[in-house]
């Protein structure tokens, strides 16, 4: 479910620096935002899922163009704003990643309230439902909460990966616990307002989330060393396999694809993340917003060395 997607562009020029017209190479194209790439990953690791997004104007007809192309299933909800898109530009000197998101139109009030009819419509009965990504401006910060509610009503579980504003009203006012919420390194640190400074530090806090009633199982990250789950009572850090980066663009959405995924297989929490970090560590291995592959997925995985914490 991508409440906020984008037409992603990735291209490369010979140096970035201010001032200068920089000329780039052919961009490579992709549909974007959070939940569309979750969506893409479980495609591409041999799994199903549908695409609900919110589009409007001719980006986000663009958009539902590129998922005809990768053949996604998609269930659309139009809106009269335009889709927005980002831009990823890499250095071809130094090797850094400048990445630029570009915001869509907001919703109206009107349209905010017929996307939550649409939503419970379409939500499957006893399924696994990924919200992943930003709102839509013009939705309440409280959204996901909504969502959560109607999920629950058809007997669902809900996979959260949001940010900002939406993520620390989940944070500091959580109605229920949520099935499952992913956090990066950064937004822990924002949402505590503490550095991580190690990965005892990143504990404490993915425990006091579950403590505190906001997810029942809760995911976070720490850069490339790995990710912290904590699962009721268990606790465990996978180590991510060293592999050269790329480009990072879209290996959070791996990871909860790969996840996803794996929960839907019937595997442990545990062995959900092992797939979860493999798929993130090919993530970045590729270029642009290419995404993981099956292939180096399963070559990862035997990397993705569990611990016990």
């Amino acid at each position: 479910m991508t409440l906020k997607p984008a037409v992603d562009y990735a291209t490369s020029t010979e140096h970035v620096t201010a001032g200068l017209k920089l000329y780039c190479r052919a961009p490579q194209v992709d549909p974007g935002g959070g939940g569309v790439n979750v969506a893409r990953a479980v495609i591409k690791l041999g799994g199903n899922a549908k695409a609900f997004v919110v589009v409007g104007g001719a980006m986000g007809d663009r958009l539902l163009d590129l998922l005809s192309d990768e053949n996604m299933p998609v269930l659309k909800y139009r809106v009269a704003g335009e889709t927005g898109y980002s831009l990823a530009v890499t250095d071809e000197k130094t090797e850094q990643q400048f990445r630029f998101t570009l915001p869509g139109d907001p919703l109206n009030a009107g349209e905010g309230r017929m996307l939550l009819d649409q939503i419970s419509r379409v939500v499957p009965a006893n399924g696994l439902v990924v919200l992943s990504g930003g709102l839509a401006a013009g939705l309440a910060d409280d959204f996901p909460q909504e969502v959560q509610e109607v999920v629950q009503q058809r007997n669902a579980r809900l996979i959260v990966d949001t940010s900002k504003a939406p993520l620390q009203r989940l944070i500091d006012a959580p109605r229920a616990p949520m099935d499952f919420l992913r956090l990066d390194r950064s937004e822990i640190e924002t949402a505590f307002a503490k550095p991580l400074r190690s990965i005892a530090d990143n504990l404490y806090f993915t425990q006091e989330l579950v403590r505190r009633g906001v997810a029942k199982t809760v995911v976070t990250g720490h850069g490339d060393k790995g990710s912290i789950m904590v699962s009721g009572d268990k606790k465990f850090f996978c180590h991510a396999p060293k592999v050269e980066v790329r480009s990072k663009i879209g290996a959070g959405d791996a990871l909860v694809g790969a996840y996803t995924l794996s929960l839907s297989r019937g595997a442990p929490p545990e062995e959900a993340l092992k797939w979860g970090v493999a798929a993130a560590a090919a993530t970045v291995g590729t270029d642009g917003t290419a995404l993981c592959n099956l292939a180096e997925t399963e070559a990862l995985f035997p990397q993705c060395q569990l611990e016990s914490l």
